[in-house]
């Protein structure tokens, strides 16, 4: 549906209907992505085109799936500031909260004389003189969040309406938390997202920029990954990539070519970890406007790029072979997006970010050869797991903390797990309110970069510090006698953020103790175990020898990928 890219006349039309920024800024036309998901009038034109659309071409024989709008929430746009999107906060504020005591209580606004007579006095968490009351601020999130579920929502309601036996999915995008994709991914047939490995790596700054050069060809050996398994969570077991970089790309701070192979590689890696679909942007690259820079597979001259030999070779094996079954069930990542919305609210320290963490905690997975399913905070079923990593989850779902009592799983819980209620309250009973983990967070601290806190057993927690007790067993310790790892043999809670080093060690111990089939992978070398076999990748500028890693049976090359038999 083409509602991403609304043209000049539709301004014209609805003149109000720009997204505003948090400096009161409209968004103005000249690009893309220029609306507000709040404006009920420009919802009302989107329904109009995709009814039209969805009439025309909705039981045509050749429409293999439906995509709808592109790239949600792209260039900051799920949040915005506009009379529209106050207006409605006001009216989703009245339904959640009933009456306006109920919200005071809840954000707590005795605190600095905050207090409301009505609804129609709450403005937006924006401009204000000091921080916004960070309950507010997650109070507009949800709504923002929820305004794009139900955009999406109208156009696939329509869509249903008139479409025969083709898919509806959307593509999301990398790196993008500004909306909950599991809620948006239930009115979906299949989730999707665009895949850029080399942009992506451009963006990364927490990381050394020996590192970056190590992988800037190749892209992060555990991004794409990542995402992979967030967006299969997201479309309920099914995904396609719908965007696959082809080479250099338009819009990072530099874009380098990929090594020959990477780009057979990343759509071989797709394959493996269950996507139905790779497809390319784009087939030729356009020679005007803003991503003439975005290469295709296809020069603008028409020419065949580097890319095609390598999409065209990939799809010659995929035909060759019977698809990759289902993955093994090793270890299940919970993932929260009103984590990442809390902890921007109030980070309490300048390095805590919600998918940093996240990624650290994948990458100490995929360090070890394990499969990795993300899953959504919400889950109640832990069934097949061995291991369960826990980071970061800001409030607890009674579903999920049911659904750790009950299994024989190892879980590893923290840091920040449970240190608020969904109201953004410190609980009653102090973090990380489960009593079932026997532990109390008496204090916390956000560390400076260059002052970690040591661990006896090696590597330091970094960026967050939290001072525990508790009734059970003392695992691991700082050089300085402080509890870092404490718990049961199931339960486990981690006292800040690991390092490398020491995120690495946790996991690897727990993953053991699990009996999980563990790996210790070199750098740049990633697997997933199938039915049918297990993948090798090579993200790593020079080759693997066949004996390094038990079970690969010959060497691999760099930016290559090599499915072998059980």
């Amino acid at each position: 549906t083409p509602t991403a890219t609304p043209p000049r006349w539709m301004l014209a039309k609805h003149p109000d209907m720009l997204a505003v920024d948090a400096e009161g800024r409209p968004r103005k036309f000249g690009s893309r992505r220029h609306y507000c998901f709040s404006h009920e009038g420009y919802r009302r034109e989107c329904a109009r085109i995709t009814r039209i659309l969805a009439e025309r071409y909705g039981r045509n024989p050749v429409v293999r799936a439906w995509q709808t709008d592109n790239e949600f929430g792209c260039h900051g746009t799920t949040l915005s500031y506009s009379p529209s999107a106050r207006d409605g906060f006001r009216d989703w504020l009245s339904s959640r909260y009933g009456q306006i005591d109920n919200l005071n209580r809840a954000w707590g606004n005795a605190f600095w004389s905050m207090e409301y007579r009505t609804f129609g006095e709450v403005d937006l968490p924006n401009l204000t003189v000091a921080e916004a009351n960070p309950a507010h601020v997650l109070d507009f999130r949800r709504y923002s969040s929820d305004k794009v579920v139900a955009f999406n929502r109208q156009q696939v309601r329509i869509l249903r309406d008139h479409t025969a036996t083709a898919p509806i999915l959307h593509n999301f995008m990398g790196r993008h938390l500004s909306f909950d994709h599991f809620e948006l991914g239930r009115d979906l047939d299949i989730a999707a997202w665009d895949s850029y490995p080399l942009g992506f790596l451009e963006e990364r700054t927490d990381v050394d920029p020996a590192w970056i050069r190590r992988f800037l060809r190749q892209g992060d050996p555990d991004f794409q990954a990542f995402h992979h398994d967030l967006y299969r969570a997201a479309g309920r077991g099914r995904f396609w990539v719908m965007e696959q970089q082809p080479g250099p790309v338009n819009w990072a701070s530099h874009n380098p070519a990929p090594l020959p192979g990477m780009v057979r590689l990343w759509a071989w890696e797709a394959v493996a970890h269950g996507a139905e679909a790779v497809c390319f942007f784009r087939w030729r690259q356009v020679p005007f406007a803003q991503e003439q820079m975005h290469a295709g597979l296809l020069r603008p001259d028409s020419v065949p790029a580097p890319a095609l030999g390598e999409a065209a070779q990939t799809a010659e094996e995929l035909a060759r072979r019977s698809p990759p079954g289902p993955g093994a069930k090793h270890a299940a990542l919970v993932f929260d997006y009103e984590s990442a919305w809390a902890w921007e609210a109030q980070p309490h320290g300048a390095e805590f970010r919600y998918l940093p963490l996240l990624l650290s905690c994948y990458r100490a997975l995929r360090r070890c050869g394990l499969n990795v399913d993300v899953i959504p905070a919400s889950t109640s079923d832990l069934s097949g797991y061995r291991l369960v990593v826990v980071p970061g989850l800001f409030y607890w779902a009674d579903s999920l903390k049911a659904a750790l009592q009950s299994t024989d799983a190892i879980a590893l819980i923290g840091p920040r797990t449970g240190s608020r209620t969904s109201d953004f309250r410190i609980p009653d009973g102090m973090p990380p309110d489960w009593s079932a983990l026997g532990v109390t967070v008496e204090r916390v601290e956000s560390l400076r970069p260059d002052s970690p806190v040591p661990l006896v057993e090696g590597g330091a927690f970094q960026n967050w510090f939290e001072h525990c007790s508790g009734k059970h067993e003392v695992m691991e310790q700082t050089i300085s006698g402080h509890p870092a790892v404490l718990g049961t043999e199931c339960l486990r809670d981690l006292a800040g953020w690991p390092d490398e080093t020491a995120m690495h060690r946790m996991v690897r111990d727990a993953a053991n103790k699990a009996g999980l089939p563990v790996l210790d992978l070199p750098d740049g070398l990633r697997t997933r175990l199938v039915e049918g076999g297990r993948f090798w990748a090579n993200y790593g500028p020079e080759p693997i020898p066949a004996d390094s890693i038990p079970g690969l049976q010959q060497g691999l090359p760099p930016s290559d990928i090599l499915w072998t038999s059980p």
